[in-house]
């Protein structure tokens, strides 16, 4: 498991990207544990899928993968205003249809978000 550790000011946000494994059932899921309300949490939404090249053609650049092939999920953390709080963001990898199973993979990411000073 992957820790990682960040300081956001407030209304900042931060991308984070997690390789998928969602032809194999799995999917991300988080939790905020310390101060919640301190951040949100949202799954970017998905690139449009690139157009199948001519018969013949070479395969493009960002074409789309293969199937069961990883796929990369980008999700953004934003700092909520004012700032002045810790939270720690649980991601983990689990198959939805088995609540029991233990995640395939987990990522925590500890988040400070700094508070507004002074200034006008």
């Amino acid at each position: 498991m992957e820790v990682r550790s960040i300081v956001l000011g407030p209304d900042e946000p931060y991308e984070l990207r997690l390789t998928g494994r969602g032809a194999r059932g799995y999917v991300w899921t988080w939790q905020v544990t310390g101060d919640a309300d301190a951040v949100t949490v949202a799954e970017a939404p998905e690139a449009p899928a690139p157009k199948a090249p001519a018969a013949g053609a070479p395969a493009a650049a960002g074409a789309a993968p293969l199937p069961g092939a990883p796929v990369e999920r980008t999700y953004v953390v934003r700092a909520r205003p004012p700032g002045g709080g810790r939270a720690r963001i649980r991601f983990a990898q689990v198959r939805p249809p088995y609540p029991d199973e233990a995640p395939y993979d987990e990522f925590v990411l500890d988040v400070e978000v700094a508070a507004v000073t002074g200034g006008t």
